[in-house]
């Protein structure tokens, strides 16, 4: 029996457990920590609260365990496992339990547990070697992370950087495994297909015309992901009279800041905001606001291009996975954890990160494209469910 224990039930996650059920060689268990945006929930980032519009909790075996009280996937003491739960792994006949990372206290108490009742523990985080911690925050995180990782079996790897950073604590190949970041191809690119016949009609709705060529944006609008870095580049194309117009998908933080940057024409929140800068400085924007599982392909159909210019803090960035299942192409900072592995496909769309120029470069190569926007999916077949569920089950074969 495996026991997989996570914070709470993630699109990009749900479905992978979907169709480790319907294969039906490794019998397992998911316990939740929270059911956080099953059912409406405020996320931080985002700054608003939402649930998902898609079935969550169908299709596979899965517990909700009981935590500290107000525990959310991103408060590290509060999520913490508050019931036995070494008796509970020795109940349900646990042979392995795999943690989704550490960033919570309770994948800590699992391993702790797992280890009294002679499991082993499999580990599938997203952190990578990217990033170069200060002098005693690396000493301090080498000790921390070298006594947890000691105590894992199997890593499943997401991708290269993740892969490197194991390898970089000492771990041998031979507890190393691929599981790469994926998303649900199928349904993304059957939603691209769907929604392709109403390209011009979706354009018009958020205010964008026929012959623009659209950079798309989506995500939380925080520091890490720097939108502004796409505001920048446009600006510089618009002054060398480029037909470029941004849509952006999401919110956060730099609402008010995006806004009074932009010259915006759609903003489906009501929440634009005047700006001392003159229009023609500005790059047409349309704010599409905050779209769910079902609607995203909208955007993704809408959009000529798909641009993500996030630092070191995108440990992955798996809307690239989504653009690319639904045919679109992507534009990706080389701090971005998926740049090595995703960028491979076109590696003359990654660009330096914060080289204003350099992204520009890339936006006016794909303007200049004909035919532009989706086209058939483009994702690397090792970037599936079905990949990973191989990899899981010769591993639940040959383990101990």
């Amino acid at each position: 029996m495996l026991v997989i224990i996570t914070t709470h039930p993630i699109q990009y996650q749900v479905p992978l457990w979907q169709e480790l059920a319907k294969d039906g060689r490794v019998p397992f268990e998911v316990w939740y920590l929270t059911h956080h945006a099953v059912t409406t929930s405020h996320d931080v980032e985002f700054r608003r609260a939402f649930a998902w519009d898609i079935d969550m909790l169908v299709g596979y075996p899965h517990r909700l365990m009981k935590v500290a009280q107000g525990a959310a996937p991103t408060t590290f003491m509060r999520c913490r496992i508050v019931e036995p739960l070494e008796p509970m792994l020795r109940a349900a006949g646990a042979r392995i339990v795999w943690i989704q990372g550490w960033q919570v206290l309770a994948y800590w108490q699992a391993v702790r547990a797992a280890k009294r009742a002679g499991c082993e523990v499999w580990l599938r985080g997203e952190s990578n070697d990217l990033s170069v911690p200060s002098r005693w925050k690396g000493l301090v995180k080498r000790v921390v992370l070298g006594q947890l990782f000691a105590r894992v079996d199997r890593f499943f790897c997401i991708g290269k950087a993740n892969k490197r950073l194991y390898q970089r604590y000492g771990i041998p190949d031979a507890r190393l495994d691929d599981a790469p970041y994926a998303v649900d191809n199928d349904r993304f690119a059957t939603q691209a297909a769907a929604a392709r016949p109403q390209r011009a009609d979706i354009r018009a709705r958020w205010g964008i015309s026929d012959d623009a060529f659209v950079a798309l944006f989506c995500g939380k609008f925080i520091g890490k992901k720097r939108p502004q870095d796409l505001v920048a580049a446009a600006t510089q194309l618009r002054a060398r009279g480029a037909n470029i117009h941004l849509l952006f998908v999401g919110s956060g933080e730099l609402n008010d800041e995006l806004r009074q940057t932009c010259r915006v024409v759609f903003d489906a929140d009501g929440s634009a905001t005047q700006s001392r800068i003159t229009s023609d400085e500005r790059p047409l924007v349309s704010f599409a606001g905050f779209l769910n599982q079902t609607e995203i392909s909208e955007a993704y159909v809408a959009a000529d291009c798909l641009v993500l210019p996030s630092d070191y803090g995108e440990t992955w960035g798996l809307v690239v996975n989504e653009a690319m299942a639904s045919g679109l192409p992507c534009v990706i900072s080389d701090h971005c954890g998926c740049a090595e592995d995703l960028g491979t496909i076109a590696p003359n769309l990654v660009f330096p990160f914060a080289d204003i120029d350099a992204l520009a470069s890339s936006l006016e190569s794909l303007a200049s494209r004909q035919p532009r926007g989706v086209t058939k999916p483009q994702v690397p077949s090792k970037f599936s469910f079905d990949y990973s569920v191989k990899r899981i089950g010769l591993a639940f074969g040959s383990s101990h």
